[in-house]
């Protein structure tokens, strides 16, 4: 007989405003220690010198989890120019100087090449597969590799700031699967200066912004009590970017099981879209014909 897993029953979401100098997964452990949480999941890895959002879901709401890895994300990230890296942060070796430095305007007219659909190439020392090992890993070991280019779009990126010569500040909304490290890379080598990430701060993901995020001392401050508890986002805040439709009485029991069930909505047949009984999210699913074909189901 399988053990009783040991925690709270917490369904939600709790957005971490992350320190520079911890990886994603210690913040994870953190939050799951502090609030005594049975599950607990995040949505889209920050590197451990990053700062800002991380949203941590919770007990059921880690089914929601890919509509937030999908959804748009923003960043404001200081770019160092005139040198290039091996991590293209500032963790890693210079491998690369130059002297020049480019105009604000040179750097606006490079903007464009990285704005809509474009196709980016992950750094060296990122968690890409590469055979099956990490890319990172083959980078520490010296070996030598490719990584194949991957699409990415690029909603807006801007010039905000230009605090001196060698570096500027930039923001970017952007979907799936960006590398900010990549676009300062790409960007120094398209100003003939070379470039790489100095500062990187994730704004916002989704719905989640980092104006809410707790702080790892309110975590401490907090730990082993429900004093955080007010700040846990409901598991329907992980669906935000999908149509809704009202699930009946009647249908409940049928959809929890996994079975088509009738719906009412204003959507389209073969769309995605999540069933709520009382605000409380039930399935989401495919509409087909007044019914609801669940692909994830949520029990609480």
């Amino acid at each position: 007989m399988a053990r009783k897993r040991k925690g709270r029953d917490l369904h939600g979401w709790l957005v971490v405003d992350k320190p520079a100098g911890i990886t994603s997964t210690s913040v994870i452990n953190k939050v799951k220690w502090a609030l005594d949480a049975k599950k607990a999941g995040h949505a889209g890895t920050l590197d451990p010198e990053a700062t800002g959002v991380l949203a941590v879901a919770l007990g059921e709401a880690t089914k929601t989890v890919p509509w937030i890895t999908d959804a748009l994300k923003a960043y404001t990230f200081t770019v160092r120019l005139g040198q290039k890296t091996n991590t293209d942060d500032a963790e890693g070796e210079v491998t690369h100087e130059s002297p020049d430095r480019p105009t604000d305007d040179d750097i606006k007219a490079q903007l464009g090449q990285f704005v809509g659909d474009i196709m980016q190439i992950p750094p060296a020392f990122s968690a890409v597969k590469i055979d099956g090992q990490r890319a990172y890993k083959r980078a520490r070991d010296g070996e030598e590799f490719e990584i194949a280019a991957r699409p990415l779009w690029v909603e807006e990126l801007l010039l905000v700031d230009r605090p001196d010569a060698d570096h500027v500040t930039l923001e970017m909304t952007c979907g799936k699967g960006g590398y900010v490290r990549s676009i300062a890379r790409d960007l120094g080598d398209a100003l003939g200066c070379f470039g790489h990430v100095r500062e990187l701060r994730r704004t916002w993901s989704g719905p989640f912004d980092a104006k809410d995020g707790v702080t790892l001392e309110q975590l401490d401050e907090h730990a082993k009590t429900d004093g955080l508890d007010h700040m846990i986002q409901p598991l329907e805040a992980g669906l935000d970017d999908l149509p809704r439709v009202h699930c009946p009485e009647s249908s409940v029991t049928k959809l929890r099981n996994g079975n088509p069930a009738l719906v009412m909505g204003d959507v389209e047949y073969g769309e995605e879209c999540w069933a709520a009984h009382d605000d409380h999210a039930i399935a989401v699913g495919i509409f087909k014909s007044g019914e609801l074909h669940p692909t994830r189901v949520f029990v609480r």
